[in-house]
C-alpha cells in the first residue's frame, strides 16, 4: 500500500475517532443511562402528588428552582414519565433552567406524546432535534410515535438516521426496530 493512501486513511480515523470522543454525553452510539429507562426511586416509590425524592432531607418535597438543578429535575421528570405519570413529569420539565435542552424537550416531548398530547408531543421532538441532530434517544422516540400514527415509512427514516449518526448497537435504536417489527413502544 503506497504511503500515501496509509497517511488518507490515518488521517481519516483519527477525525473519526476525534469526532467520536469529542460528542456530548447523549450523543449518538453511546449506551448510557439515559438510554435506558431509568431505575425507581423513592421519587415514584414514596413521594405522591408530583414530589421528588431530596436526599439531602431524605423527604419527599415539592420540587423548585432554587432547590434542584436542571440534571436533577430531569432524572425526576424521566423516573416520573417512565412511571407513567407523565404530568408530572411535565410540571418538573418546565422547572428546568434550560428549556432548550435537548434532554428536556425530548421528555416534554414523551410525556406529553404518552399522555395523549401527539402532535404536542411531535413538536418538543422536532425542537430536541433542531437543538441536537445527533440526539439518537428523540430519535427513537419521535420514530415510534410515528409508528403509533401509522408512519411506518417515517419511522423507517429515524431508524436509518440512528444508524447513520453511530448508534446501531444501542437502547434507543432497537427500540425504535422493535416497535417497527410490532413490540412495545416507550
Amino acid at each position: 500500500m503506497p504511503s500515501t493512501t496509509r497517511t488518507l486513511r490515518g488521517l481519516a480515523l483519527a477525525g473519526c475517532l476525534a469526532l467520536t470522543f469529542s460528542a456530548p454525553a447523549f450523543a449518538a452510539g453511546e449506551e448510557t443511562d439515559e438510554t435506558k429507562p431509568p431505575p425507581k426511586t423513592e421519587t415514584t416509590t414514596k413521594c405522591a402528588d408530583g414530589k421528588v425524592w431530596d436526599k439531602k432531607k431524605k423527604e419527599c418535597v415539592t420540587p423548585n428552582k432554587q432547590t434542584f438543578n436542571d440534571d436533577d429535575l430531569y432524572k425526576a421528570a424521566r423516573e416520573f414519565a417512565y412511571a407513567g405519570q407523565y404530568d408530572n413529569a411535565i410540571t418538573v420539565l418546565n422547572l428546568a433552567r434550560n428549556q432548550n435542552d435537548p434532554r428536556i424537550l425530548n421528555y416534554l416531548g414523551y410525556a406529553n406524546r404518552k399522555a395523549g398530547r401527539m402532535e404536542l408531543g411531535m413538536s418538543y421532538y422536532r425542537k430536541a432535534l433542531q437543538a441536537d441532530g445527533n440526539y439518537i434517544l428523540a430519535r427513537s422516540y419521535m420514530g415510534q410515535a410515528l409508528m403509533e400514527q401509522g408512519d411506518e415509512q417515517g419511522a423507517r427514516v429515524q431508524l436509518v438516521e440512528i444508524r447513520d449518526r453511530g448508534g446501531e448497537n444501542t437502547w434507543a435504536y432497537r427500540s425504535l426496530l422493535q416497535s417497527l417489527r410490532g413490540y412495545r413502544t416507550y
